[in-house]
């Protein structure tokens, strides 16, 4: 018997079926001769030059019902035989029986677990659009937009995909009835969380198939308590998956067949990387200005760009929203700021949304200004710093009220009470500080008598402190600085070389400067700052500071890295704001002063020992006095003028510095509650101990009555002074630092004792006698005396002469001498000594000139040994006396 196998393979071409219709029994009769004439090597299927049998039209046949048709037109011939089906009715009758079987195995295979695993698998939606079409009393009316269709390469098990292909393209479609699909969460209880109403939906479940699905479901929500808890979670981070199950009963048809309603109950779970997040955002507008409409406070005006890559298209209604921010402690309640209100916002799908939000803060509660237990800073402190710092600062929006009032019921009870935290990204202020300067400074040595290494032991400053702030160009509302402290730290060469500590609240006042042209606008902020202590962090490098300001060229640039505290009066009234990071730079400026310690040849400052000459200082010692004495020293007092050509003050309560003679210790100068400003300063009193033999011994000594001999001779003399580690006795390293910068100084003239005034020169006399110990002499033939004119530099002392052993010249040659040991007293001023015995030396040119000169005067000079006596102080020196005027008498 012929099989109908050949039969399909020599029929099945695109123009077969048609031909058969039309052409009636002869067409039959000729392709029954063609079958008959098949042979063995003819292929049992036909392979057709045809893309995939699933994208044949829907009106073509199968090869077995084709086939079918055949056999029947075969039996049916015009001869008058018996038809062929009759003789053939077995094997018929097997072909109906097997379409049968496939089409009870195609359906029981939809309802089997391999169908399902190709659906599930098999099955691909891309939603195009999920439109917000209305809110309605119980939930919202959705449209839902996309494309559907079966995608059989996802599969794979081959035997699963082979068999859904052929299912799904004998089933061609499926049509699903109305449905309800409940969704719940098994891990949080089994909560109701909403139900989706789906009406009908037809698609083609054939493979490569797409079908455009449109239709619009009813949402309405369930549980609001445990939606909430999953909202929270999510936003805490808590959420690290989360298991859905959905359930529903789906009534499926398949054509006219209708399947049967079907229980579908799947799970899922979603891990949290492929939860959705936050959309992203950025503020493309922020401005800050006082509230509007009669309200208190001030108002905020924000603009910013939301991303959108959600196919969600939907009218949200206007929101309003609690701001809040974080308290002291994580566990602390939220503190609320203010509110902000949204107006009504049109979402579209994947394109990004401008949200314009409006704020206002009507006044800043206590808990948010006022600073926290075991912290130097509030909350509003730690945000601002956040903040400004360009770190990432948290608010949190409270959502949410409605002031629509159509807005349904359900909106309103499902969104309140969820608190959504927003980080707020920072601004990094950069050079916030576009000035800082420093006026009117005014130098506090510390306390002799402080303890070392304690805040009194400290160097102080006082001094104006004027800062330039620069506004960021969205404040625009009433600021103004009444109060302001700091913790600083001063940086030299980016190395930290002191801290400034402003611990106590200072006045400030503060001006607006507005923007003009590419500058913004500006807080010029002014405080005076009183006694602010300083404590050198690093003595060496100070010491290189020493070293600029004294031997560099330029001004001495300091770094300034502060948190600095303000009291404001704002809008939302007064609070503090603590630890705002701020940075700036100030200059010392010495170069009046250098330019007065160069040398007049314009050498480096200094001489080959590293001692400074200071002349040009224009210092002036005046009023001398003695106001003390012991065995080995003489304690004097002067009053002293002194010129500061910087701009720069200083209170010195205590200064101790050795005096120098060829690098041989001789005494002290001590300073006592001096205060220094800048110009002229006249009548300094300070104090000098003179004692050689206790500093340097009997080597002092020697070198003192060296120095004195010089001195009381009008030589030009100097003193060294330098600094020691006793200096500042409650900063002995700055002391000692500055022992690096020895200062030389010429000793003060000798002159008639008066007031030192500003700009008076002492030594203003007609010649240089003003200069001598010795200022003239009468001498007596007869007699054989003399008597001398003294001039003492002290004011209340008497100076006693113990003993003398003198000669007098005339152009060198001898011309008498003087042999006294009885003692005499110099009293202050100008005095006369008593008549002294002088031995002439007759024949000698010396003497002859003199009685030459009997009635007028000449010109003598006078070597000598004197002993003094000052109080206990007693001390051998010898004078150098020349050009002393000398009047010849009987």
């Amino acid at each position: 018997m012929d099989t109908p196998d050949g039969q399909w393979a020599s029929t099945r071409t695109p123009s077969s079926r048609p031909a058969s219709r039309r052409s009636g029994r002869s067409s039959r009769s000729a392709r029954s001769q063609t079958s008959s004439r098949t042979t063995e090597v003819t292929p049992l299927l036909a392979r057709e030059d045809r893309s995939d049998d699933d994208e044949e039209e829907e009106g073509e046949q199968t090869p077995a019902t084709t086939s079918l048709l055949h056999s029947l037109g075969n039996g049916s011939s015009s001869s008058g035989k018996t038809p062929l089906w009759k003789k053939r009715w077995p094997s018929i009758l097997a072909l109906v029986i097997l379409c049968i079987v496939v089409v009870v195995i195609m359906l029981g295979f939809l309802a089997t677990e391999g169908i399902e695993e190709y659906a599930m698998q098999a099955a691909d939606f891309q939603p195009t659009k999920l439109s917000l079409d209305s809110l309605t009393d119980h939930g919202v009316k959705v449209q839902v937009e996309g494309h559907f269709k079966m995608d059989a390469s996802k599969v794979k098990k081959q035997s699963v995909r082979n068999l859904g292909r052929f299912g799904t393209w004998i089933a061609r479609e499926v049509e699903s009835g109305p449905t309800n699909v409940d969704v719940y969460l098994p891990e949080y209880g089994n909560v109701l969380v909403g139900t989706a109403k789906v009406p009908g939906i037809k698609v083609n479940i054939r493979n490569g198939h797409t079908t455009h699905i449109s239709f619009f479901a009813h949402l309405e929500p369930g549980s609001f308590d445990g939606i909430r808890n999953v909202a929270n979670d999510w936003i805490d981070g808590r959420l690290g998956q989360i298991q859905v199950k959905g359930k529903a009963e789906v009534p499926l048809k398949s054509g006219i067949i209708r399947i049967g309603t079907q229980t579908i109950e799947e799970s899922m779970v979603f891990l949290g990387n492929n939860l959705p997040s936050l959309p992203r955002y950025n503020i493309s507008r922020l401005n800050l200005r006082e509230a509007k409409d009669g309200h208190k406070g001030m108002g905020a005006d924000v603009s910013v760009m939301v991303t959108n890559d959600f196919p969600v298209q939907l009218t949200v209604p206007p929101v309003a929203v609690d701001v809040l921010v974080d308290g002291c402690l994580p566990s602390d309640q939220h503190i609320m700021v203010g509110t902000a209100e949204t107006a009504r916002l049109q979402v579209r799908p994947k394109t990004d949304l401008e949200v314009n939000v409006t704020g206002r803060v009507e006044k800043l509660p206590e808990s948010l200004v006022e600073v926290c237990p075991d912290s130097a800073k509030s909350p509003l402190d730690a945000l601002l710093g956040d903040y400004m710092d360009g770190r990432d600062a948290t608010i949190y929006i409270n959502c949410c009220k409605f002031p629509d009032p159509e807005t349904p019921d359900w909106a309103r009870g499902l969104l309140q009470d969820i608190t959504v935290p927003i980080p707020f990204t920072g601004r990094d202020m950069g050079n916030l500080i576009k000035n800082f300067s420093l006026s009117d400074v005014h130098f506090h040595l510390p306390d002799p008598f402080a303890e070392p290494n304690t805040p009194e032991a400290a160097p102080k400053i006082s001094a104006i402190i004027k800062v330039d702030i620069g506004l960021p160009g969205e404040m625009n509302f009433h600021l103004d600085v009444n109060r302001v402290k700091a913790d600083a730290d001063i940086y030299y060469h980016k190395k930290k070389l002191a801290r400034l500590n402003l611990e106590k609240w200072q006045k400030a006042n503060s001006t607006r400067i507005d923007a003009h042209g590419d500058e913004g606008p500006s807080l010029l902020v002014e405080s005076d700052i009183e006694r602010a202590p300083i404590q050198i962090l690093d003595d060496d490098l100070f010491s290189e500071v020493v070293q600029a300001l004294l031997f560099g060229s330029k001004p001495v640039m300091m770094e300034v890295k502060a948190a600095v505290s303000v009291k404001v009066d704002t809008p939302m009234g007064d609070f503090a704001m603590r630890g705002i990071p701020t940075e700036g730079v100030f200059v010392i400026h010495l170069e009046p002063l250098l330019q007065q310690l160069a040398n007049v040849n314009g050498s480096a400052i200094g001489n080959d020992k590293g001692s400074s000459n200071i002349s040009h200082l224009s210092p002036q010692i005046g009023n001398l006095s003695i106001i003390g004495t012991s065995r080995t020293s003489i304690t004097l007092q002067a009053h002293a003028n002194i010129t500061n050509p910087t701009k720069y003050s200083a209170t010195v309560p205590y200064f101790n510095i050795n005096i120098l003679v060829n690098n041989t210790v001789l005494g002290q100068v001590v300073a006592k509650d001096i205060v220094v400003r800048p110009g002229n300063n006249t009548n300094l009193l300070v104090t000098a101990v003179w004692d050689p033999y206790t500093h340097s011994g009997q080597g002092g000594n020697e070198v003192g009555k060296e120095l004195l001999s010089q001195y009381i001779s009008g030589y030009n003399t100097s003193l060294t002074l330098q600094t020691h580690n006793g200096t500042i006795p409650s900063q002995p390293v700055l002391g000692d630092l500055m022992s690096h910068f020895p200062i030389t100084l010429p000793a003060p003239h000798l002159s008639t004792p008066k007031k030192p005034k500003d700009g008076d020169d002492p030594d203003n006399g007609d010649d240089d006698k003003s200069t001598h110990f010795i200022r003239e002499a009468t001498m007596h033939i007869i007699s054989s005396t003399a008597i001398f004119t003294l001039a003492s530099p002290f004011t209340t002392t008497t100076l006693y002469i113990t003993n003398l052993n003198a000669t007098a010249f005339y152009e060198t040659h001898p011309a008498g001498k003087i042999l006294y040991d009885l003692p005499f007293a110099v009293p202050p001023g100008l005095s006369e000594t008593p008549r002294l015995p002088v031995d002439w030396s007759l024949g000698s040119v010396g003497y002859e000139a003199i009685k030459k000169a009997l009635g007028g005067t000449l010109k003598l000079s006078a070597y000598a040994d004197v002993g003094i006596r000052i109080g206990q102080w007693r001390q051998q020196i010898w004078f150098r006396g020349g050009s002393i005027g000398a009047h010849v008498k009987l």
